[in-house]
């Protein structure tokens, strides 16, 4: 799995409009080889938000950013003002991953550099 998620800064003032861009939007990935997820996360603090996809791996995610599927979701664009500044993108790979059902066998020993849940 392949984890892409960018940050956002959004006018505090305007959140309520970007979260209905995103809600209405298009976003043409149920069809995308690979694809396994995609979630919009608000943070505590206010105007912070993050997009998350989920890939079957890097490839599948390097092919969606150069497909036709990527150049109509992105077109949409943001309106004037609700965002301060551009987003900044992370990209991943899972070391450790848990399900309710299961724990992957990729490692099974916590992690003592992982970081909790912000305040």
């Amino acid at each position: 799995m392949y984890l892409a998620m960018n940050r956002f800064r959004v006018n505090v003032e305007r959140e309520a409009e970007w979260e209905s861009i995103w809600k209405n939007r298009e976003t043409y990935l149920q069809d995308v080889p690979g694809f396994v997820q995609f979630m919009l996360l608000r943070g505590a603090e206010p105007g912070d938000y993050i997009s998350y996809s989920a890939w079957e791996d890097e490839a599948a995610f390097h092919a969606w950013t150069q497909s036709d599927a990527f150049r109509r979701g992105h077109a949409q664009g943001t309106v004037a003002g609700v965002l301060e500044g551009p987003p900044q993108l992370g990209l991943y790979e899972p070391v450790i991953e848990e399900t309710k059902s299961a724990r992957s066998e990729t490692d099974s020993s916590p992690d003592p550099n992982r970081r909790g849940p912000r305040h």
